[in-house]
């Protein structure tokens, strides 16, 4: 028996961010005819720019020449084809084709009747310079539907009709009115609720039959069940009830998947360490007035252009909480929000920041983050926050997923903690609880830091190969320049935060603090995870003494370290004395 798919959103691009690389990579192809050639053109170009390939796994059986290729920084296209077609795939214009799929499913290009290739006016708009990450794929899935003119995955004869998006709303916000029904605690679904039930979830009319399901299912596996049991017991639960559907492992991989996505827009936030996702109670408006609108129903469209161009056209896209009365409830509720926050603020005698008092909704959400990147400022010069910051940064690869985003957000606390900071700028998208929903984009610094006496920039990676060199090298000195153009302090500096710091990675950044860098010196520090906790250690104990420290005793550090360069001759050295540099700080502060 064929297995009826579960819905997924991307399982070739996991990561949302890569599908705006994969996008800039595709324009190069835009009003070329999509065959066969341009199918295997598009995988090779990916290669060559960097944006596929760069794994253990791809570079197995690669030769010695092909993955100095690989690394290098002006990869030709004939030495990225040599490398693609080393792979012997069996249908190689398939990978191409696998590349594209999200691309198409999610309305940013698509082929028209001579089948040449088209960003539409959605895709171009992702590739502007300001486009706001949440916003893009949120308007994308509300639009996400099965059956639809442009796939012959998931049909209706075989019981299809949904917008997974939409009906993931309807189905969380049931689930969460039957626990008010049960004197039940509200908290959305699990991960493997979510697994389980929503993958599966292929027809609208469903969705109250399902949330009873999900409760049932609940309440045996939370209370009727061992520990030990659970996850067996979860694997034969999905077995038994969906016999015909894929297998339970992608349910478990598309979930985390789709989470992904799902939070991405803004209008989801997770509970309970994550296990559990719910509707984002600042979001209720907008939520609601979807609901009301929009049962989860597939639309039905006259012909395949028709949908692509549904998907593709943003400008008509209306939200159904654009209405001035609705705009006013949101303001309202901002308003509350807002109000309680200050008033927290107040109440321990923080000075507020200053913001455009106007009522436009965007800039009262500005404002709100304003208010809770102060609040959690103030609340990491507490040691006990200070010593949770220092435990997730030294047991961060204990984690199972999600990494680079809490190594962003476990560096931004570090950084507030540190000091006296005027403003510590993460730029990581979050969502309305503040939380970071995914990594800095590629073309911003990681964090952004601004203090009385210098400004300075935070990169950090996981990465700890020679593509650590290539991802963070350049495009690291690149957002350094670039914030030093924009700078309205003199004195500007570069942290640069890595597991370890690769040969190639500290030799480039060697070049240019020691000589220049588009003809003018940078000042670069490069310190590994370790160190930085190291520092925040001695931060603890300089609290513990009641002693301050400003962010003075920082530059002292920073300049300590760039002034190495001017007294070794090789990068290796650099970065040999960085340990007893540290050590030597250490001492200073204490005296």
């Amino acid at each position: 028996m064929t297995k009826i798919r579960l819905w997924s959103i991307s399982t070739a691009l996991r990561s949302p961010e890569r599908i705006r690389a994969f996008l800039l990579v595709l324009k190069e192809l835009e009003f070329e005819i999509w065959n066969k050639e341009t199918q295997k053109k598009f995988q090779v170009l990916l290669i060559q720019r960097k944006v596929y390939g760069l794994t253990k796994q791809f570079e197995n059986n690669l030769s010695e020449e092909q993955n100095s290729w690989l690394r290098s920084e002006n990869m030709t296209y004939e030495q990225a084809e040599k490398i693609f077609d080393s792979k012997t795939y069996e249908d190689p214009e398939m990978r191409g084709r696998q590349s594209f799929s999200p691309l198409k499913k999610l309305g940013f290009i698509f082929t028209d009747n001579d089948k040449k290739i088209k960003i539409t006016d959605f895709g171009k708009l992702f590739l502007s310079e300001n486009y706001d990450l949440g916003d893009i794929f949120f308007k994308s899935l509300l639009k996400w539907q099965y059956p639809n003119p442009d796939s012959d995955d998931y049909l209706g004869k075989d019981g299809y009709n949904i917008k997974p998006l939409v009906a993931t709303f309807h189905l969380i916000k049931k689930v969460n009115k039957i626990c008010i029904r049960e004197n039940l605690k509200e908290k959305g679904v699990s991960r493997t609720e979510f697994a389980i039930f929503f993958t599966t979830l292929s027809n609208y009319k469903n969705i109250d039959d399902v949330a009873e399901k999900i409760l049932s299912f609940r309440l045996k596996y939370e209370t009727g069940i061992s520990k030990a049991e659970k996850a067996d017991f979860a694997e034969n639960y999905f077995n038994k009830y969906y016999p015909n559907f894929d297998s339970w492992k992608n349910a478990k991989d598309y979930t985390d998947n789709i989470i992904r996505y799902f939070r991405l827009t803004r209008y989801f936030y997770l509970r309970g360490n994550d296990f559990y996702i719910d509707l984002e109670p600042r979001r209720q408006i907008e939520i609601d007035s979807i609901l009301e609108q929009d049962n989860a129903s597939a639309m039905i469209f006259n012909s395949k252009e028709d949908y692509i161009k549904y998907l593709g056209d943003i400008k008509s896209q209306k939200m159904p909480w654009e209405t001035e009365a609705k705009q006013n409830d949101i303001i309202r509720l901002l308003q509350k929000d807002i109000k309680e926050t200050e008033q927290d603020l107040q109440s321990k005698r923080i000075e507020l920041p200053s913001y455009e008092q106007n009522n436009d909704i965007e800039n009262l959400r500005t404002y709100k983050r304003k208010l809770s990147d102060l609040k959690t400022h103030y609340e990491l010069q507490e040691l006990s926050n200070i010593e949770d910051c220092v435990k997730g940064l030294q047991n961060i690869f204990k984690l199972k997923d999600k990494k680079p985003i809490e190594l962003e957000r476990l560096i931004t606390n570090g950084l507030h903690a540190l000091n006296d900071a005027l403003e510590i700028k993460p730029n990581y998208p979050v969502g309305d609880d503040n939380l970071p929903s995914f990594t800095a984009p590629a073309n911003k610094p990681d964090i952004e830091c601004f203090y009385e006496t210098f400004n300075s920039i935070c990169e950090v990676t996981l990465l700890r190969d020679r593509s650590q060199w290539f991802n963070e090298g350049q495009p690291v000195m690149r957002h350094f320049r670039d914030f030093e153009i924009r700078s309205n302090n003199e004195s500007n500096y570069c942290l640069f935060i890595a597991p370890t710091i690769h040969e190639d990675t500290i030799n480039t950044f060697w070049i240019s603090t020691k000589y220049e860098y588009k003809g003018k010196r940078q000042k670069i520090i490069p310190l590994k995870i370790s160190q930085f906790v190291e520092i925040l250690q001695i931060l603890l104990k300089i609290k513990q003494q009641n002693k301050a420290f400003s962010h003075k005793k920082l530059l002292e550090l920073f300049d300590a370290v760039i002034g190495i360069t001017e007294t070794v001759q090789k990068s290796d050295d650099w970065l040999a004395q960085i340990p007893s540099t540290i050590k030597k700080w250490e001492e200073t502060i204490y005296a």
